[in-house]
């Protein structure tokens, strides 16, 4: 029989681990969605996050953007690798939740309004 570690192991048998793999993997989804909508809507609007205006205004916005969408997919990763994983399980869902509510809607909103009369 073959012995199974880490990732392998919590897939198979319905543990924990594997949702907090989903949620991650779903939580970077969203950044990139993230990152890729605003570097699209700023051709037509502002951004509206004030520190990532003012850093896109010293950076240039594509540094901006890669900056805090790095740091975001850092903070999930040590989220992902945490021993404590009802609090990640946690974490990510509300992550997700939030990023769902605070960007994917809104952006989908705006871009569909670009192409409805």
């Amino acid at each position: 029989m073959e012995r199974r570690h880490g990732i392998a192991l919590a897939l198979d048998r319905g543990m924990p681990g594997r949702q907090v793999h989903e949620l991650f993997l779903l939580n970077v989804v969203l950044q990139l969605f993230d990152g890729v909508a605003t570097r699209q809507g700023l051709v037509c609007w502002n951004e509206g996050n004030p520190l990532l205006r003012a850093s896109m205004a010293v950076l240039g916005p594509e540094q901006a953007l890669l900056l805090f969408k790095a740091n975001a997919c850092a903070c999930l990763v040590l989220l992902r690798r945490s021993s404590a994983t009802q609090l990640a399980l946690v974490s990510l869902r509300v992550a997700a939740a939030l990023y769902f509510v605070l960007s994917f809607v809104p952006w989908t909103r705006r871009f569909l309004s670009l192409a409805l009369p």
